[in-house]
């Protein structure tokens, strides 16, 4: 397993596991989200391919529409 911090808060993955794993065990795919991994913004498009490491810091913020 490896632990990281999620907006904040220790957090347990599979090893190997992606960006696009962790928004699917948070029930945030098909959101509109922006994901930052150790400082980087991670584009939509590599969500699938960016593999997490023990120790990442992710901030995920999910756009809320409003009026």
């Amino acid at each position: 397993m490896i632990q990281l911090t999620v907006n904040g808060q220790p957090a347990v993955l599979a090893p190997n596991s992606t960006v696009l794993a962790l928004l699917d065990e948070r029930g945030l795919v098909g959101k509109r989200v922006a994901v930052e991994r150790n400082g980087e913004i991670v584009p939509k498009a590599r969500h699938a391919e960016v593999r997490l490491a023990d120790g990442d810091r992710l901030e995920i913020v999910v756009a809320v529409g409003g009026g």
